[in-house]
């Protein structure tokens, strides 16, 4: 089973957020980025799929050098081989552009592929557009926020939770996935994975060699305005008798909330 997993690099949950509202992006410099939470089940998920089925699992990630990092604690997880598709733009929040990158790095490079993985969404831009867009552009089935996967053979069987709800769908191979928490828990690096992706080289395709022009792949949102969320503000305490702070609560609800 040859299994691609597409992981990205992102800001650490745990990080305080600056931003330059000039270039309208996040400050980088000194903040933590760490390989995306949602990404690592889906890592974690192939390299189960592997030991249970044999095979290799590729990770790939487009990004900046930067992203050779992250592309460094998959491999440390356990992943064969790790592939970089450089892209020098910051970051676009265009959905349809990584998906776009992705899939046709997936027709060029990595078309042996039984099974395209994903986290659910990315931390960093939140969109949980990719997984869908890329099996749309290439054709192929998927199921997202999944947490069971099943495959034997050239089937599948994939368990996502809906409102109220267990559904279960079967999939034919080739097929993309976007894993969801509670798939699965995933393992720390190991001293001898740490050592041995170090030792491991990582391919660099660029955008050109895919056969990308400059025009091919610009954003198609434009970010406005990027500005942090609004300071919460203290909630308010009413000390009454229970009859007169029900009345107070119901004024307050009514003429400052206007939520009733």
């Amino acid at each position: 089973m040859n299994i691609f997993v597409f992981v990205k690099r992102v800001p650490d949950t745990e990080s305080k957020i600056r931003i330059n509202h000039e270039t309208k992006t996040i400050v980088e410099e000194g903040l933590n980025f760490v390989l995306s939470p949602y990404d690592e089940y889906a890592v974690e998920e192939a390299l189960r799929l592997r030991e249970a089925n044999g095979g290799k699992v590729t990770v790939v990630s487009v990004g900046k050098e930067e992203a050779l990092t992250t592309l460094k604690k998959c491999l440390a997880m356990g992943a064969d081989e790790a592939v970089l598709l450089k892209d020098e733009s910051p970051e676009t929040y265009d959905g349809l552009r990584t998906a776009r990158i992705i899939a046709r790095a997936v027709e060029q490079k990595f078309s042996d592929h039984n099974l395209l993985l994903f986290g659910k969404q990315s931390v960093g831009a939140d969109n949980a557009q990719v997984p869908a867009m890329v099996a749309e552009l290439l054709g192929l089935p998927q199921v997202n926020v999944v947490t069971k996967l099943e495959v034997k053979g050239n089937q599948g069987t994939a368990h996502r939770e809906i409102e109220g709800a267990l559904e279960k769908v079967s999939f034919s191979l080739s097929a993309v996935i976007s894993a969801q928490k509670g798939l699965n828990e995933p393992r720390y690096e190991t001293l001898k994975g740490i050592m041995a992706a170090k030792k491991k080289e990582i391919p660099v395709v660029t955008l050109e060699e895919l056969g990308f022009k400059d025009d091919d792949i610009l954003p198609m949102l434009e970010v406005i305005k990027l500005e942090s969320p609004p300071q919460r503000q203290a909630g308010k305490i009413i000390e009454d008798e229970p009859q007169e702070a029900a009345k107070k609560l119901v004024a307050f609800l009514h003429e400052e909330a206007k939520v009733i």
